[in-house]
């Protein structure tokens, strides 16, 4: 039955291979989107894992600085770097950004940090060209995604800055390319106005915001000290809310994506059940063309189970078939998204046990109607 199966597809081939490779494509979208997922769980880590700091201080009763907006004083950091079990502490600034090109505004996000501050791992290590900042003010490095080189000169607020160094694979929790400026840049940049409007609060009596702000204070733990403990410290005395590295990351990999976590899941879902019923479909279409034919065998007495297992074997290949064009469309255009595109075997893998048992489900379809076919549907027209 076999040789069976293999002459009837081979009877219509060119439909079956184009169906199957439609079916692919289909399929193909579900390993992209889970491929995204996989990819934002990277993005929102890369930052975290890029600085290396066991504590963030934030504002009180805020998931800051990622989750939540939060600002705290910068000198915060002086306080804290003398409790007990903390060996460094640093103010770092996050924001959104929108760098001017040819080609239109390109949004990143910035970090701000003090290029001369105690905790070294803040500066950039992934830079492929140029260098690190080693200035206060009016440098930059930049992600390659942005398109810009060392040596460009932009314009942000009131002052113009160099492109010193660039760096690879270095993007915020969001997936948005990373860009590193000083900290006294980046106070200006977020917590500066502009002097009209500066003139304008002043007028009405309200206070200058204070520039000299953060969002967040990160520091480092001495060797022997519980983490735990100096973070329990530091909510104790200071009033703030302090989570440590691994807390920060579960904020970031939990509350940030979950959203779209169940929305990805709900769209690859939708995928797999419409990709289960065209090929349940397109079985029962194949059956109905030869269902002359399966009348036929019925009356010269060949058993209902060998016209079955015929179906379900047709129904497996294309299933199989539309597997691999889903594995072969999916790595041939990841690279072209625009935010980060993992691709896993085991998530291959689990894709294909979910493909064959959607087309068993779907032979059931042309099952159905080969059960129900009558013999004397072989005599006549």
């Amino acid at each position: 039955m076999i040789n069976l199966a293999q002459k009837d597809i081979q009877h219509t081939l060119g439909k079956f291979i184009v169906t199957a490779m439609g079916v692919g494509m289909l399929l193909g979208i579900v390993l992209i989107m889970i491929g995204v997922y996989r990819g934002m769980i990277i993005d929102a880590q890369v930052l975290l894992d890029d600085l290396k700091v066991d504590l963030w201080v934030v504002q009180k009763d805020t998931l800051g600085p990622f989750a939540e907006a939060s600002r705290v004083h910068e000198d915060l950091k002086n306080s804290i770097g003398i409790i007990e079990g903390v060996k460094k502490a640093e103010g770092i600034t996050f924001q959104n950004l929108q760098l001017p090109s040819k080609a239109g505004p390109v949004r990143v996000f910035a970090v701000g940090f003090d290029p001369y501050g105690a905790i070294d791992p803040i500066n950039p290590k992934k830079i492929i060209a140029g260098r690190g900042l080693e200035r206060d003010h009016y440098e930059m490095v930049v992600t390659d995604k942005t398109g810009f080189h060392v040596g460009d000169t932009l314009h942000l607020g009131r002052d113009d800055y160099k492109v010193v160094g660039v760096t690879h694979g270095t993007v915020s929790s969001g997936g948005d390319p990373l860009v590193y400026v000083s900290l006294k840049d980046a106070q200006e940049l977020q917590f500066l106005y502009a002097n009209t409007r500066i003139r304008a609060d002043r007028a009405r009596g309200i206070k200058t915001l204070n520039s000299h702000m953060v969002n967040a204070v990160v520091a480092t733990v001495r060797s022997g000290y519980s983490v735990n403990e100096v973070a329990e410290k530091i909510r104790r005395f200071k009033y703030k809310s302090v989570y440590t590295a691994e807390e920060e990351k579960t904020i970031l990999t939990k509350n940030l994506i979950k959203m779209a976590s169940k929305q990805i899941g709900m769209f690859t879902v939708i995928l797999v059940i419409v990709s289960t019923i065209i090929i349940a479909l397109i079985i029962y279409t194949m059956t109905l063309e030869k269902i002359k034919e399966i009348a036929i065998m019925k009356l010269i007495g060949i058993p209902n189970g060998m016209i079955i297992k015929m179906i379900m074997q047709e129904t497996l290949l294309m299933g199989f078939l539309a597997f691999i064009s889903a594995n072969i469309f999916a790595h041939l255009i990841y690279a072209k998204f625009p935010k980060r595109v993992v691709l896993e075997i085991p998530d291959a893998w689990i894709l294909f046990f979910v493909v064959i048992i959607a087309s068993l489900l779907a032979s059931l379809v042309g099952v159905k109607k080969v059960i129900s076919a009558d013999p004397s549907e072989a005599i006549g027209g």
